[in-house]
């Protein structure tokens, strides 16, 4: 048997490449959306992707299991349970197969079994793995999904908190919480392989370690250590859950729905700083990509800014919708790597780009941002002005400035009629990153920011006065 994770950093997401290598066909679970490198990676060890299988419908990322079908007809596996709300509707049109609690199928002379998961989503199930062609008769490895994690559990609430349906976390807790007795049949020797690591919004405090086994996880996971009592359950899973990004509604509807087909990446217009300067900011959305201290010298009045790193989409996904047409400017060996991060979480129109080099320095970078030290904000404001704390709620609940509002960067998009009226909003967040992501969305909407450098740490360090 073959077993590949092959992990996106962005997205803290996993995908898993497992093939029988004595007839040589493959089946990946829970792609991403540029499946390209897949099929080279599977090709690259003398397999054939044949079928694709979905834990779940997601809510980080737009599947590529569409994607799989149309572009090699791979077979695609899917959930049939959680009731009719939570049925992938795109798969009519494709060789399928939806799965019930126990059903099976095999790859090759290997063996999967669905056991249906409920609790993250309705529909959850996840794939035990035996390698019966190596002549295994117990499982190898559990391909978890967004189920059991290194360290954690799939949190319940987003249903409601995302897709905004009213009393879904509760509900989805106690599911949750069933199906722990899921793992009591595995043996503790097998391979936990779970869909997502640390970093991702799915959880709360998952892992850095890639996988892990059953038997650890019953023995050092802090949820499953309440196993035997449901009310501490609840409340545990549901304390301390970090406010979900804007777009994971979005990603809901489109994985349930069907993705857009893209039959490869977008390839955007090159364009120079002049014909940057030249786009209207309400008709389409300018991503700068450069370090923000660039940033902050000089950029096109109405753009945003997201330095690459691992909270990319996360940042992008919170600020820009699916459908808004897109300006990237990045450096050229960075493009294609932005364009496919892009396109994993639903921006598909990335019409234009711009070289970094093009802007920084260039008369069509107009705009500054004000950033402020410490010192400036340590004794209070003046009039019209107002802290506004980006960190998440758990975050800011430990503690704050006096008198600042909270709303987390992740939600801002969703929640400016709740912004201070101030006329000037100085932003802080723990170290100043995120606050950074956010003053440059609120200038983009006409509102006078400033960032406070630094943030919370900087505060604390200082001897700010605190408040909770």
């Amino acid at each position: 048997m073959f077993m590949r994770m092959i992990y996106d950093d962005s997205l803290a997401q996993a995908a898993y490449l497992i093939g029988c290598q004595a007839t040589g066909e493959a089946i990946l679970f829970d792609p991403l959306r540029d499946v390209d490198r897949y099929i080279e990676l599977a090709e690259a060890n003398g397999l054939k992707i044949i079928a694709a299988a979905e834990t779940h419908i997601h809510a980080d990322f737009v599947s590529g299991a569409r994607e799989l079908a149309d572009r090699i007809g791979a077979r695609v596996y899917v959930s049939a349970e959680g009731g009719d709300d939570w049925q992938s509707k795109w798969v009519g049109g494709y060789d399928h197969q939806t799965l019930r609690h126990g059903d099976s199928f095999r790859i090759g002379k290997i063996r999967f079994q669905a056991v249906h998961t409920p609790g993250h989503t309705p529909e959850h199930i996840v794939y035990i793995v035996t390698d019966e062609g190596g002549g295994a008769n117990e499982p190898i490895g559990v391909a978890s999904g967004d189920f059991l994690f290194v360290g954690d559990l799939g949190r319940p609430d987003l249903l409601e908190t995302a897709a905004k349906q009213a009393g879904a976390m509760e509900v989805g807790a106690h599911s949750l919480y069933n199906s722990l007795g899921s793992l009591d049949s595995l043996p503790e020797f097998v391979q936990v392989w779970p869909g997502h690591g640390a970093g991702s919004a799915c959880g709360k405090a998952l892992g850095a370690v890639p996988m892990s086994t059953i038997g650890y996880e019953k023995r050092f996971n802090p949820a499953l250590g309440l196993a035997g009592d449901e009310a501490r359950f609840v409340s545990f899973i549901l304390d301390g859950q970090p406010e979900p990004p804007m777009y994971f509604g979005d990603m809901k509807r489109i994985n349930r729905d069907g993705p857009a087909v893209l039959g490869g990446l977008p390839a955007p217009e090159h364009i120079d700083a002049v014909d940057v300067a030249n786009l209207d900011p309400n008709e389409i959305t300018i991503i700068d990509t450069r370090p923000w201290e660039d940033f902050i010298s000089g950029h096109v009045p109405g753009s945003l800014s997201f330095p690459l790193g691992n909270m990319f989409c996360t940042d992008v996904g919170s600020m820009v919708g699916v459908d808004d047409r897109i300006c990237v400017i990045a450096e050229p060996a960075s493009l294609e790597s932005i364009v496919r991060q892009l396109v994993r979480i639903g921006c598909d129109h990335v019409e234009k780009w711009c070289p970094a080099s093009d802007i920084t320095g260039s008369p069509s970078a107009s705009a500054g941002l004000e950033e402020c030290d410490i010192s400036s904000v340590l004794n209070g404001l003046g009039a019209g002005e107002s802290f506004l704390d980006v960190r998440r709620l758990a975050e800011f609940a430990e503690g704050h400035m006096p008198g600042a509002s909270n709303i987390s960067h992740t939600r801002l998009r969703g929640r400016l009629d709740e912004l201070p009226q101030a006329d000037r909003l100085y932003v802080s967040c723990r170290s100043g990153k995120r606050s950074a992501r956010a003053c440059a969305y609120l200038q983009r909407l006409g509102r006078d920011v400033v960032n406070i450098r630094g943030g919370w740490l900087a505060w604390a360090q200082a001897g700010g006065s605190v408040e909770r």
